[in-house]
C-alpha cells in the first residue's frame, strides 16, 4: 500500500511546521492509498494526551488537503469556537509566512464564526463549532472532528451523511482521553473499540495511554502492589508511554508537578491518557436474537411480484442488494442478493435483476449513501423509487412490527439467515427521524447495509405490489 503521508510532512516543513516522528508516523498511516487511488482509511482516529502535538498533525493534515490532494472543502470542527478559531490562526500563520502557498489563496475570512480560507482554485479550508451547531450539511471531502471527548451522536448524524457523495472522503476523530459523566462520548468510545479490535481495515486508530493498576492487582505483604503487568501512575516510563512528546515539548519536571497538583483521577486522565469511556453494549439492541432467529427458514422462497433495493456503506467500500416478497403461504420473504466490497459492480447487477425478474419496485434512498447511484441507474434505463425520509421511519418501523410478534399479532416475515443479515441486525441501532426512528448508521462498526437494503425492498413491496400482476413461484437464484 503506498502512502501520501511523506507528502503531507514534506508540505508541512516547507511551510515551517517540523513534524515530530510520531506525527509523521500518524500521516503515514491515516493517508495510506487504495490501488484505485482512494484513502485505504475512511476514518482515523487519534487519542493522546494534550499538549503532545496533536495539533499539528491536523495542520499538516489540512494544508496537504488544500494544496496537494485537490479536496474542495475541509470542515475543522471543534466543540468550542475558541478551539477552532486558534486552530484557524495557526493554519493561516502557517500559509502566509510561505510565499509559494500564500499567493494561491483568493480570500481569507476572519468573521467571527465564518474563519476560513479560500484558494483561487476554489477549495476551501472552513473551521466551525459544534457548541453552536456551525457545520450542519457541509458536504466535506475531509472532516475533522477535534476535541471528540465531547462528542453528541447528534453532531455525527449530521455531518457523515454529507460526506457520502463525495468521492474519496476521510474522517478524523482527535482527542484526548475522555470522561463519559463530564462530556458524550459515546461515538469516540466505539471508534476505540474498533480500533483496539483491529479488525476494521476502513479504520486508521492510534492511541498512547497507560494500563494503571487496580483494585485486583496483586499485594504484597505490606499491602504494596506487587503487579508487573500494570504501570505505575509516578514512574517517568509510564509518562513516556503516554507521552510522544516527552522530552521534546513535555518535561518529565512539568509532569511531577502535574502528579503532585492533581488528583490521581485527573492526571490518569488528562496526562496519562486513562478515560473513562461507556461500556459496549451486548449487540441485538434493536431486536432481540431469539426473535430474529425463530423467523429463519432456509426453504423460504418469494413469489412474484417482488421489490429490489439497494444500499452502500458512507465510506462505499461495500454495497448490498436485497429483495422482498410474499411467499405462496402469504408470509413475506426478504433476503440479500448480493453483498459484495466497493459499489463498481451495483448498477450492472441490479440491471440483470430487472431485466430477468420484472420487480415492482426498485428502491434507492435518495437521501443516503447509494443516493449518489441514482442517476446511473436511471441512465440506464432503470425506474427508481426514492423513499421520502417519512418513507424510510416508516419502512423501519415496519420491518420492526414484521419481525417482532406483538399480542394478538404473529411476527409476518421470514429469512434464510444469511450471515451480512444476521451480522447487519446484530450490530444495528436506532436513531431518531422526526416523529419516527430510522437504522443508525454512526459510529456502528457493522455493516447495516444489508438490512437497510431488505427494510427498503420489503417496504417498496408493500406500497408497490398491488400494482404488479403476479406469476409463477421462483426459486432463490439471483
Amino acid at each position: 500500500m503506498s502512502s501520501a503521508g511523506a507528502e503531507a510532512v514534506e508540505l508541512a516543513e516547507s511551510a515551517g511546521l517540523i513534524l515530530d516522528p510520531w506525527q509523521a508516523f500518524i500521516l503515514d498511516g491515516a493517508l495510506g492509498e487504495r490501488s484505485d487511488g482512494r484513502w485505504s482509511a475512511f476514518e482515523v482516529g487519534v487519542i493522546v494526551s494534550r499538549q503532545n502535538g496533536k495539533g499539528s498533525i491536523l495542520e499538516a493534515r489540512e494544508l496537504a488537503g488544500l494544496f496537494l490532494f485537490g479536496e474542495e472543502l475541509i470542515l475543522h470542527s471543534a466543540h468550542e469556537f475558541k478551539t477552532a478559531q486558534e486552530a484557524f490562526r495557526r493554519v493561516l500563520g502557517l500559509i502566509q509566512n510561505t510565499p509559494d502557498l500564500d499567493r494561491r489563496v483568493m480570500r481569507v475570512r476572519t468573521s467571527h464564526g465564518e474563519e476560513g480560507v479560500e484558494l483561487r482554485s476554489g477549495a476551501r479550508l472552513r473551521f466551525v463549532a459544534r457548541s453552536t451547531g456551525s457545520g450542519r450539511g457541509f458536504s466535506g471531502d475531509c472532516v475533522i472532528l477535534d476535541e471528540a471527548y465531547n462528542l453528541p451522536d447528534a453532531s455525527v448524524d449530521a455531518l457523515m451523511p454529507t460526506m457520502s457523495a463525495r468521492p474519496n472522503p476521510q474522517l478524523w476523530y482527535a482527542s484526548s482521553a475522555p470522561d463519559k459523566d463530564i462530556a458524550p462520548c459515546d461515538q469516540l468510545a466505539r471508534v476505540r473499540r474498533r480500533g483496539i479490535k483491529g479488525r476494521d481495515r476502513s479504520l486508521f486508530y492510534a492511541e498512547w495511554s497507560i494500563e494503571p493498576h487496580s483494585d485486583r492487582c496483586p499485594r504484597d505483604e505490606r499491602g504494596v502492589i506487587a503487579c508487573t503487568d500494570h504501570d505505575d501512575i509516578d514512574d517517568p516510563a509510564s509518562w513516556a508511554k503516554a507521552n510522544p512528546a516527552l522530552g521534546i515539548r513535555i518535561s518529565e519536571e512539568h509532569v511531577a508537578r502535574e502528579l503532585g497538583s492533581m488528583g490521581e483521577k485527573g492526571f490518569t486522565r488528562e496526562r496519562l491518557g486513562v478515560g473513562d469511556y461507556p461500556s459496549e453494549g451486548d449487540g441485538w439492541a434493536v431486536i432481540e436474537e431469539d426473535a430474529w432467529m425463530a423467523l429463519a427458514d432456509p426453504a423460504s422462497q418469494p413469489v412474484d411480484p417482488v421489490a429490489f433495493a439497494l444500499d452502500v456503506t458512507p465510506d462505499r467500500s461495500w454495497g448490498a442488494i436485497g429483495v422482498a416478497g410474499r411467499r405462496a403461504d402469504g408470509r413475506e420473504h426478504v433476503e440479500v442478493v448480493d453483498h459484495r466490497p466497493g459499489t463498481g459492480w451495483m448498477v450492472a447487477r441490479v440491471r440483470d435483476l430487472v431485466q430477468r425478474w420484472q420487480p415492482c419496485a426498485l428502491v434507492v434512498d435518495g437521501g443516503g449513501p447509494a443516493g449518489s447511484l441514482i442517476a446511473e441507474l436511471e441512465a440506464a434505463g432503470l425506474e427508481v423509487v426514492k423513499p421520502s425520509a417519512r418513507d424510510y421511519g416508516q419502512a423501519c418501523g415496519a420491518f420492526y412490527d414484521a419481525v417482532v410478534p406483538r399480542e394478538g399479532n404473529a411476527a409476518t416475515l421470514r429469512h434464510l439467515d444469511q450471515a451480512p443479515l444476521t451480522a447487519a441486525l446484530a450490530g444495528a441501532a436506532k436513531r431518531t427521524l422526526g416523529d419516527a426512528w430510522a437504522w443508525a448508521r454512526r459510529g456502528v462498526s457493522t455493516d447495516i447495509s444489508p438490512l437497510v437494503a431488505v427494510t427498503l425492498a420489503r417496504w417498496g413491496h408493500a406500497t408497490r405490489a398491488h400494482l404488479a400482476d403476479t406469476s409463477d413461484p421462483m426459486d432463490n437464484i439471483w
